[in-house]
């Protein structure tokens, strides 16, 4: 990748954020900006998706202090002046939010009148060494943790399927109810606007290798790229798939249209996926759950292998649901004949996923 300099802990253009050293002794600025098109019918949550998925490029490099962010924002020229007046300052409305919730604040942007509507911004922190940890020091047994489920963009996509009730909606709706589809949107749209700052903060205190978010490239495209930084050879090897709930079986019905159960579907605000030692995993799921009150999942190992990223043939499904009080968990598996995890850590425990691949 360009502009990687990990020995002077700098990185230019190739993972989630640059990290520059400044002309001041001891600190460097992390930076990162990105945008997107709507994707949900709310223009307030909207507006908290965007800031959270900048924020994520921050939060990967376990920097949970932002310093300033900029946002960004075009307003549709097919608007009427109507939609205009109410969407636009919805979606600012709810950015800003997102960004308070971050402890941070917008000061400055840009906005331009464009074709289709759209919304990002750039996030800019200031920090000491310590403060950031470089995605690159993976060693083999350790194990990857997510701490989202995946599953977005197929539920998004299901929801408008049920909207329009053309031929891709009759196509599932022998396997989804539409409860189901609703239920799936809105959790999808709960887990794209929360914030990975929580996330960030642990990975200090458990010892994280590593660590990237989970977006456009899916989570076998942003695993493998992650693998591709790592300074010693090897390897990434996922055989959990955390997904937002009935969301294989709409993939699976879909002969396997959003490649979901092959790790390419792509995500939105999606969570991190980190290194951390074998022995100090669970404890950071457990952590996690104690502070947010949301499941993370272990999902894959670390071993020896040329810098690659790969999803076993046959990966587990871990069906994921937001309860009612808004906590994220792995849904109860049935009383008998399932197999499925149902706890965060189970995979961990499981030797038969934790040892390395032959």
């Amino acid at each position: 990748m360009q502009g990687l300099g990990f020995g002077n802990q700098k990185i230019g253009i190739g993972l989630d954020s640059c990290v520059i050293p400044l002309r001041f002794d001891g600190l460097s600025l992390v930076q990162t900006t990105d945008f997107f098109y709507p994707l949900v019918d709310d223009p307030y949550v909207m507006g908290k998706i965007a800031c959270a998925n900048v924020l994520s490029d921050l939060y990967a490099m376990g920097v949970t202090e932002c310093d300033n962010m900029l946002m960004l924002l075009g307003v549709s020229s097919k608007f009427t002046e109507k939609e205009r007046d109410v969407i636009i300052p919805q979606m600012i409305s709810g950015f800003k939010q997102a960004a308070i919730e971050a402890g941070t604040s917008i000061n400055g942007g840009q906005t331009v009148l464009n074709p289709w509507c759209l919304i990002g911004g750039v996030a800019t922190a200031v920090c000491q060494n310590s403060e950031f940890i470089m995605p690159n020091a993976a060693e083999p047994g350790d194990v990857l943790v997510l701490t989202k489920p995946l599953g977005t963009q197929v539920a998004c996509n299901a929801h408008q399927w049920l909207e329009q009730r053309k031929d891709k909606w009759h196509k599932i709706k022998a396997i989804v109810s539409e409860e189901e589809v609703e239920k799936a949107y809105h959790d999808a749209m709960l887990s794209m606007a929360r914030l990975n700052r929580t996330a960030a903060h642990l990975m200090h205190q458990f010892q994280c290798h590593g660590a990237t978010d989970v977006t456009g490239f899916g989570i076998l495209g942003h695993a493998d790229n992650l693998a591709k930084q790592q300074l010693q050879e090897v390897s990434f090897v996922i055989h959990n798939l955390p997904c937002i709930n009935k969301m294989a079986a709409i993939t699976k019905a879909c002969t396997n249209l959003f490649g979901l159960l092959q790790g390419t579907s792509a995500e939105t605000s999606g969570g991190l996926l980190i290194c951390l030692p074998r022995e100090q995993a669970a404890k950071y799921c457990s952590e996690i759950k104690k502070v947010e009150g949301h499941h993370a999942w272990i999902i894959g190992v670390v071993e020896k292998g040329p810098k690659v990223a790969r999803i076993i043939d046959k990966p587990r499904v871990i069906e994921v649901e937001t309860t009612d009080e808004g906590c994220v968990q792995t849904v109860p598996a049935p009383a008998a004949g399932n197999p499925a995890v149902s706890t965060s850590i189970a995979f961990l425990i499981t030797d038969q996923c934790c040892k390395p691949t032959p």
